[in-house]
């Protein structure tokens, strides 16, 4: 189990590192209602990675994946194709980022330095005025509704139910998936809920960092899926 573990931590390191999931969080600890935003970001973000998970190991349960001398012919195919296409969109990420960060080079204007700057989503704009009820709807959103993280909760419920093990085992798994995964959340949270106000400066510092690195952050998330599925789909292909 614990082999498993360590080969599941790259696609937890997937979850961690989703640059919109903090720059939505650390807008949301910066809001009017920073401490009770939080609380209902961090539950949203809960729920939503309990039913990534959840969901997926239960409909890969229903494929029977377990039952089977070695795994189907289709999942090292649907690795092999996941991973060239993420491959290809960490070269077009790493390139559009690239490309902004000349234009930011040669600007000479203000108006040409904010047009060449990473933007965050406009909905992060209004954020100040979200209540508990909307920070906990964008805390479960913001999981489900992105493709990366919600393909690495299938990704890691696929390995598990391909390693066959007791059901004690699944779910102690989960739940260290799970947590890892809800940490770069809760840290910060406990930190306005412990600092209150004096936590600002170092959350503007984050935001400030994550808005100007975003482009690379992500094309490195996704290359690091990419090789890790080309990995896994080589080796199950040349065992057949």
């Amino acid at each position: 189990m614990a082999d498993l573990i360590l080969s599941l931590i790259p696609l937890a390191l997937g979850i961690v590192m989703s640059p919109l999931a903090i720059m939505a969080l650390v807008a949301v600890l910066l809001s009017r209602l920073a401490r009770a935003n939080g609380i209902a970001f961090l539950a949203g973000w809960i729920v939503a990675v309990a039913i990534g998970l959840g969901a997926s190991f239960w409909l890969l349960g229903l494929l029977e994946l377990h039952e089977l001398d070695a795994p189907p012919v289709w999942v090292p195919i649907v690795r092999l194709l996941l991973s060239l296409l993420l491959g290809v969109a960490a070269w077009w990420t790493y390139r559009k980022g690239h490309a902004r960060t000349v234009a930011m080079a040669k600007a000479t204007t203000p108006t040409e330095v904010t047009a060449a700057a990473p933007q965050l989503p406009g909905w992060l704009k209004s954020i100040d005025a979200f209540t508990p009820a909307r920070s906990f709807a964008l805390g479960l959103g913001i999981f489900i509704l992105n493709p990366v993280d919600l393909s690495c909760a299938v990704l890691a419920a696929l390995d598990l139910r391909l390693a066959a093990l007791s059901t004690a085992s699944n779910v102690w798994v989960l739940v260290i998936f799970g947590v890892i995964s809800v940490l770069p959340i809760a840290v910060p949270v406990i930190l306005v809920l412990v600092r209150g106000e004096a936590a600002a400066p170092v959350l503007g510092r984050v935001r400030s960092w994550i808005a100007s690195h975003t482009s690379v952050l992500n094309a490195a998330l996704i290359l690091v899926i990419a090789v890790l599925q080309l990995q896994k789909a080589l080796s199950t292909l040349l065992s057949y």
